[in-house]
């Protein structure tokens, strides 16, 4: 079953917060007053994205044997409400973000999300989120 796509306009990115020692920050902080990047974050991003190229076939390999849904996935409450509907549960597996929209019900949640792996970001009401807690990987 494919349910649709984003329906409002989602974050697309998530802070995070990292710890480095004292030299790794002075040698970033060098780069970026030497003019070989525009600030802190743009160095750690390129850092990301060059070990992500550098494990692509790996990631793409796991994306395929784990059967993960790749990049942004929204579910409605309607599309619960059809999945209920046809008696389906969903297993939700995604790599990227998965958002369940803040009216969905804890009821209609717990009778349609069996499970939920999220290799990136959730997005969901807390409520949601509690109620599922067990069920989430």
């Amino acid at each position: 079953m494919r349910m649709n796509e984003p329906r409002q306009k989602l974050a697309d990115s998530e802070k995070i917060t990292i710890n480095l020692g004292m030299i790794d920050l002075g040698q970033i902080d060098l780069l970026v007053s030497e003019g070989f990047y525009s600030n802190r974050t743009d160095l750690i991003r390129t850092a990301i994205r060059n070990q992500l190229n550098t494990h692509a076939e790996v990631v793409r390999q796991t994306v395929a044997r784990r059967s993960l849904v790749l990049g942004m996935h929204h579910y409605s409450r309607t599309d619960l409400e059809v999945a209920q509907q046809a008696g389906i549960r969903l297993q939700i597996q995604v790599l990227g973000m998965a958002s369940i929209a803040n009216d969905v019900s804890v009821e209609l949640a717990l009778a349609t999300i069996e499970s939920i792996s999220v290799l990136g970001a959730l997005h969901a009401s807390n409520a949601v989120k509690a109620a599922l807690a067990e069920r989430i990987h």
